[in-house]
């Protein structure tokens, strides 16, 4: 396993998300995943799958401190109150004291942004929080959030992949000591029939995918959270450790790097334009 470094904690660069898991299949996939040797798992409450997660952590017999654990406030509960008493039912849910890593989902126009953050910090004071951070934040909103609110925060997790570039925002991160959580880092399965990824992969005997995630991680401070229903493609997402891209790889991917963003909802802020 590889990891990197958010402010002196251990994060593992390779995660297993879980969006649109539900139910049995969501329990299964994070078991198998547990089982592979993922170590680093990744839900939301907009998910609706919280207790499905925590059920397959729980029996899979996996101490809780060998695990990051991250969990998502959503927009309907970024009031102080409802920080607070949201996070408490995610760890119900969970069946544990505290996540690791607790986001806000997405900015929200609704709530003043400090008193989202300082009751997000405050549950990290309680230790019901190890660290705090955002998500879906363009540079703009995270120096706000920074720089004008004073906020502590670890990590902002964006859609991030080979034809996506996030430069803006991989550079403030890095300026301010944040890691970047790469969601959707396979493009949804658009990257996966990719030439250039398939002719890189040949090379080492490994396919698109596992090229596109090898890509990631080797990036400073950069982490990946592919989701994979299947036993089969949530360990091909885990076989990435045993290769390296050299320069003539990189250089062949940065020329195929664009501005591809797949997730771009009605709520959404203005995002940054590609460096």
């Amino acid at each position: 396993m590889q990891y990197v470094d958010m402010k002196g904690t251990k994060v593992p660069a390779l995660g297993f998300g879980t969006w649109q898991l539900n139910g049995n299949t969501c329990s299964t996939a994070v078991r198998k995943a547990l089982d592979i040797g993922y170590r680093h798992i990744d839900t939301a409450q907009a998910y609706e799958n919280e207790a499905e997660v925590g059920r397959a952590i729980a029996e899979s017999g996996v101490a809780r401190d060998e695990l990051f654990v991250t969990t998502k406030i959503w927009m309907s509960n970024t009031s102080a109150k409802n920080v607070i008493k949201s996070t408490e039912e995610s760890l119900k849910k969970l069946h544990m004291d505290y996540v690791d890593l607790l986001l806000l989902h997405w900015p929200t126009k609704v709530v003043p942004l400090a008193e989202t953050l300082k009751a997000m910090a405050e549950l990290r004071q309680a230790g019901k929080a190890l660290a705090i951070g955002v998500s879906n934040f363009p540079v703009r909103l995270m120096r706000q959030a920074i720089e004008e609110i004073g906020a502590d925060i670890a990590c902002n997790q964006v859609e991030y992949h080979i034809a996506l570039s996030q430069q803006p925002v991989l550079d403030y991160a890095r300026l301010h000591g944040l890691i970047v959580t790469a969601y959707s880092p396979l493009g949804r399965g658009k990257l996966l029939e990719h030439p250039v990824l398939k002719h890189i992969g040949q090379r080492y005997d490994k396919t698109p995918g596992q090229v596109a995630l090898r890509w990631l991680i080797e990036q400073p401070s950069v982490a990946a959270i592919p989701k994979a229903a299947s036993e089969k493609n949530a360990r091909q997402n885990f076989e990435i450790f045993d290769f390296k891209l050299d320069n003539k790889d990189l250089e062949a991917i940065a020329a195929i790097s664009g501005t591809q963003r797949l997730i771009n909802p009605s709520w959404a802020p203005e995002w940054d334009q590609a460096a």
